[in-house]
């Protein structure tokens, strides 16, 4: 995340007026790199040559409005995204052009609403500043009229500023809701993960039954088999029993003699002796 420096807060101008904190609201609210690009420029000059000593120093990327305190009080402040060239970061690394003064622009584009068209880098604090302002509001002829883009502009006091162009760490707060975020989704795939091993662990257990019950099924099925081989031999000696029986039956027991044929009576047949 890219630091936001303060470039300005509600107050003075260079020719009386005041920065509102309304401007201040129009300007965090209506800014545009795509619509109209604010460069870092060098004493509110913009030079014509891309290697003098006014060339172009950066782009403000975003503004961004806030309430600070100054002195006890609270002020509206504007805050602003700056995307540095070396020779800035350079500057700033030797503690040169430490202030700011931004120029505004009250009507941009016929809105009737303020916008940044301009950002200086300068060496005069506020107190000196202060004194710039109230001599070139004073005067008959602004000294800085030839700096500006349009009559009408105006530019702010000028106010420390540090250009300290490292990464900002994250927000503690976004951080620590992020972490807990990542942490609960881990705890969600980890739960996950365990109704995955349970559910992998009942498939195995229902297969490992399938398995069994299939063997027991062979085994009623041999068993039915050695049934059917059974009864059948079974049927086979019932009916060689029966037969035999029959048999058995139909002869005379061992040592058998058949008695003689009886005589007497009529016709030559032998009579019994009583």
């Amino acid at each position: 995340m890219k630091k936001r420096f303060r470039i300005a807060t509600a107050g003075a101008t260079t020719d009386g007026r005041e920065i509102s904190a309304d401007w201040i609201r129009q300007m965090a609210k209506n800014y545009d790199p795509k619509k109209y690009g604010a460069r870092v420029n060098l004493e509110h000059y913009r030079g014509v040559l891309p290697d003098g000593p006014f060339k172009a120093y950066g782009d403000v990327l975003s503004l961004h409005a806030e309430e600070v305190d100054v002195g006890g009080e609270k002020r509206l402040a504007l805050f602003a995204e700056i995307n540095p060239t070396p020779d800035l970061i350079e500057l700033s690394k030797k503690r040169q052009k430490v202030y700011t003064s931004m120029e505004v622009q009250p009507d941009f584009a016929k809105t009737g609403e303020a916008y940044l068209v301009g950002l200086a880098i300068t060496d005069s604090p506020a107190s000196l500043g202060t004194e710039m302002l109230q001599f070139a509001a004073g005067a008959k002829t602004n000294p800085f009229a030839d700096r500006k883009q349009s009559p009408e502009n105006l530019f702010s006091e000028a106010v420390e500023i540090v250009l300290d162009f490292t990464e900002a760490p994250p927000d503690d707060g976004l951080l620590t809701k992020v972490s807990k975020l990542i942490a609960g989704f881990g705890n969600k795939f980890a739960s996950a993960d365990a109704r995955l091993q349970d559910a992998h662990q009942a498939i195995e257990l229902l297969a490992d039954n399938q398995r069994q019950l299939a063997e027991q099924v062979g085994k009623f099925d041999d068993l039915a088999g050695d049934h059917q081989a059974l009864k059948a031999a079974h049927d086979q000696l019932q009916a060689d029993y029966t037969a035999l029986v029959a048999k058995l039956d139909a002869e005379p027991a061992p040592g058998f003699t058949k008695r003689p044929a009886a005589t007497g009576g009529e016709g030559g047949a032998n009579l019994t002796d009583c």
